[in-house]
Order: C-alpha cells, then sequence, then structure tokens
C-alpha cells in the first residue's frame, strides 16, 4: 500500500493557533482522487487554516480570509470541482481613510491609477501629490527585482505609495511596500516598467465588469470541510517533529518526545508555513531549509463587531470597506463592512450587522501585545474617527493569526527556486503553500496543485 503523508500543521496556539491550511488539503484530495492512499497529519484540532468561520452574535460569519481573487482561475475551479457555488461582492464600493476623510478608491494596478483625473478627484493625495504622479519618470533599466515602494516612487513620487500603494499591499501581505518584491507580488507591474510608462498602459487597460472577488454562500470558512469529503484520513493535533529519509521512501515522528510515533510513507508533502519547515528539512535538505528560515512573517488579527443596525450611519451600507495607509497612523489597517460587502452575510439578520477590522503589519507585532479587549477597543476607536460608528457593539470576536502572512522580500522568487532545486534531487518530497508562489487563496491552491503534478508522474 503507498502512503502519502501531507503534514500541514503546527503546534496550536490558542485562539489564534497555526492550523492546517488549503494547501495541505488541495494536495490530499488530489493525491487520493488519483488513488493514492493519503494520511494528512495536522498538528491542531482544526483543518482550515485562515479558512475559518466562527459565531459572533449568533451568526455564523469569517474570521480569517472572506474572499478569494474571482480572476485567478484555481479557487473558483476548486468550488466548481467540489460541486459548490461562488457568490460575487455587491455594488458596494470602498474607500480610502487619507488626509482626514474617507475616500473613494481610485481604480489602479497596485497603486499605480488607471486614470488620473480619478485619482486627483479622489482626494486621496494632495494636489502636489497627484501633480507629481502625473509626471511619470520612464526608465526602462529595471532590475530584475526591486520592491514595489522602490518601482512606484521611483516613476510617480513617494505620496502616491504612502498612500495608495501602501495600504494595497498591506491588505494582502501585511507588509511594507519598500520591502515587497515587485517580481513576485506584482511582476505585470515590473513588466510594464520595462515596456515604457506605467501610466499609458494603465490608461489602456480594458475596464472589466468581471468580478474581482468570490466567496462561497455562508463564507470562505466553508471551504475546507468541502475539500475534506471523507476521500483520505485526517489526524488532528498530530504534530510533526521530525522528517527522516529511509531507504524507499520517509518516515516522520509525531506526538510528544516521552510517547513518540514514527509512520512510514512513500511521499511526503510538507505544506507548512517556511518556519517549520526549514525545522523539518534541516537535516535531509539543510540548503532548502536555510531558505525557507529566511522567509520573514507578519502577524495580524481580525477583529470582528456585530452592532444593531439601527447604530450604524446609513452611509455604511453603500460602502464595502476602506483601508488605512501606515502614514495616517492608525491602530487599524483596514475595515471590512461585511454587511454592505456580502448579501449573505446582510441576509442572516436584517436588525443586526457584522463588520471587520484588521490590524498588524511586518515588523509592527507591539501592535498585537494588546490583550482582545484592547484590540477592540482600539477599533471602535479607530472606527468612531473614520466611519462615525460611535455605538458600542452588540459581539465582538478577536481572531488572532501567528506568523500568518509570508513576506515576499525583494529577490523573493530566486530563493523559492533554491529552494526547490534544494530538494531536487529528494524524491518524494513536495512543499507547497503561501510561502512560495502566492499568499492568496486561489494562489495556495495553484501552489499545491503544482507540487502534486511534480509528484505523481513520479510514482
Amino acid at each position: 500500500m503507498v502512503i502519502t503523508l501531507g503534514w500541514s500543521g503546527g503546534a496550536a496556539q490558542g485562539r489564534g493557533g497555526r492550523r492546517g491550511g488549503i494547501a495541505g488539503l488541495v494536495a490530499a484530495r488530489d493525491l487520493a482522487v488519483a488513488g493514492r492512499d493519503v494520511l494528512l497529519l495536522e498538528g491542531s484540532p482544526e483543518v482550515g487554516g485562515k479558512l475559518r468561520s466562527a459565531e459572533v452574535a449568533g451568526l455564523t460569519v469569517d474570521v480569517g480570509a472572506e474572499a478569494m481573487l474571482a480572476r485567478r482561475p484555481e479557487g473558483v475551479a476548486l468550488v466548481a470541482e467540489l460541486g459548490a457555488e461562488v457568490v460575487h461582492p455587491t455594488a458596494a464600493t470602498s474607500a480610502v481613510w487619507s488626509r482626514g476623510a474617507l475616500r473613494p478608491m481610485p481604480r489602479s494596478l497596485m497603486g499605480v491609477p488607471f486614470d488620473l483625473a480619478q485619482l486627483g478627484a479622489s482626494g486621496v493625495l494632495s494636489a502636489e501629490g497627484v501633480a507629481r504622479a502625473s509626471v511619470e519618470v520612464v526608465d526602462t533599466d529595471v532590475p530584475d527585482d526591486v520592491s514595489v515602494g522602490d518601482l512606484v516612487a521611483a516613476r510617480l513620487g513617494d505620496e502616491i505609495v504612502d498612500r495608495l500603494v501602501e495600504p494595497l499591499l498591506g491588505g494582502v501581505y501585511a507588509g511594507h511596500a519598500r520591502q515587497i518584491s515587485a517580481a513576485a507580488a506584482v511582476p505585470q507591474l515590473l513588466a510594464m516598467a520595462r515596456r515604457g510608462s506605467v501610466l499609458e498602459q494603465a490608461a489602456a487597460v480594458p475596464t472589466s465588469a468581471a468580478p474581482v472577488f468570490a466567496s462561497l454562500p455562508g463564507g470562505m470558512g466553508r471551504l475546507p470541510a468541502l475539500v475534506a469529503d471523507g476521500s483520505f484520513e485526517v489526524r488532528m493535533s498530530a504534530a510533526v517533529r521530525e522528517l527522516h529519509r529511509t531507504g524507499s521512501g520517509w518516515r516522520v515522528v509525531l506526538g510528544p518526545t516521552t510517547h513518540p510515533e514514527t509512520v512510514e510513507a512513500d511521499a511526503v508533502v510538507l505544506a507548512t508555513p517556511a518556519a517549520p519547515t526549514a525545522r523539518l528539512l534541516a537535516d535531509v535538505a539543510p540548503e532548502a531549509a536555510a531558505g525557507l528560515a529566511a522567509i520573514e512573517a507578519a502577524s495580524v488579527a481580525v477583529v470582528t463587531l456585530a452592532f444593531r443596525a439601527s447604530d450604524v450611519p446609513d452611509a455604511s451600507f453603500e460602502r464595502s470597506g476602506f483601508l488605512v495607509p501606515p502614514v495616517e497612523r492608525r491602530a487599524i489597517k483596514a475595515s471590512t463592512f461585511s454587511f454592505a460587502k456580502w448579501g449573505w452575510v446582510r441576509d442572516l439578520d436584517p436588525d443586526v450587522v457584522v463588520l471587520r477590522t484588521s490590524l498588524g503589519r511586518h515588523g509592527e507585532e507591539s501592535t498585537l501585545q494588546a490583550g482582545d479587549d484592547g484590540l477592540v477597543r482600539v477599533s471602535l476607536a479607530d472606527l468612531a474617527t473614520t466611519a462615525g460608528i460611535t455605538a458600542q457593539p452588540v459581539d465582538t470576536h478577536v481572531q488572532r493569526w501567528g506568523g500568518a502572512l509570508p513576506q515576499y522580500a525583494v529577490g523573493h522568487l530566486g530563493r523559492v527556486a533554491r529552494i526547490r532545486a534544494g530538494i531536487a534531487d529528494l524524491p518524494g518530497l513536495e512543499l507547497c503553500g503561501a510561502a512560495y508562489d502566492g499568499v492568496g487563496i486561489p494562489a495556495v491552491i495553484g501552489s499545491a496543485r503544482r507540487a502534486m503534478a511534480s509528484l505523481l508522474p513520479a510514482e
């Protein structure tokens, strides 16, 4: 019997502990569909990773990732494979808190505006910032990699980075624009810069009516259970401590040191975060382990708040949420008005509205050192200032995600190539997850399927 081991866990850390994510689940399912016997070892009591639902004010809502890109095919394709349906956001519009007000979000490619007139009318930038952005410094001698912030600042000025690029990247990576790799995070922007004016090329991008985001009715938190459909075995609270190469395959050691358990497998899929993967590979693939250990991660928290609908200003019902640039020095970096963004959330209870705030950026973990009550308190203070929501919530929930978002530093693609080269001569070993090919749900699904494409033909 062929046993393929997919370990996608880590030691549980309270309410916000690391949990095996969608990469490990998809890898296990694909292997099972291909006829392999699969054992998924999960280090926490639950599967799902950053896809999680919880009850707030009696309503079951997402407290982790609440949407996936619809324009990347992997996520919606997986949902279709599972026989489920997707839903898209409402027509509610997004905003940026900038220069003392909530301002409409201009259309852009990670901050590079599609329409300079729209950018100016939005008020996100000062008149001086708009004037600087309008005079692009075109230089096609672009290095192999550069930070997104440095690339855009050199072309369009610092203010557009501080007030548009930073909040957009902060929402995706919980990182900083002048540290995140353009080649890894926004490769199309790098390609545009090599061709000439990014403003001219952005202005020529046709307007698309296709939805940008998608979810499932009832939330993204439903997806893990759909993938874990019983076609493969899952063991919870089974954190793996060691990985060893054997003559014919692999041996993993799990459980406490006083009562260790070993499992033999023909193949191993490590769908773990970079740090625990580095520890497991330290002896069997030291060069790959060193590369993984160099990938830093950001911790974040999601605060979910439920209010009486009558206590929320009418204007909020037309807004899907807003981003907050770091230059504004607010505690929160974003807020999602779930009740306005998703029809299914609003339909749960017309008398209760649910919204979320997001806190935490790379290198700024001090923000998250406050207790849950403290995170609720600063969230409410910022919502009062930015959105005019001054009422007390009827219920709250705080979800912490420790080390959840890998940072794609300049040179990330080269590092990933070296990591993969470091395991290339170890048959039956594959890596996948958010540390490699993208942090969004479709990208992580794609990472799992890339690993499976390499693994299955070799067996």
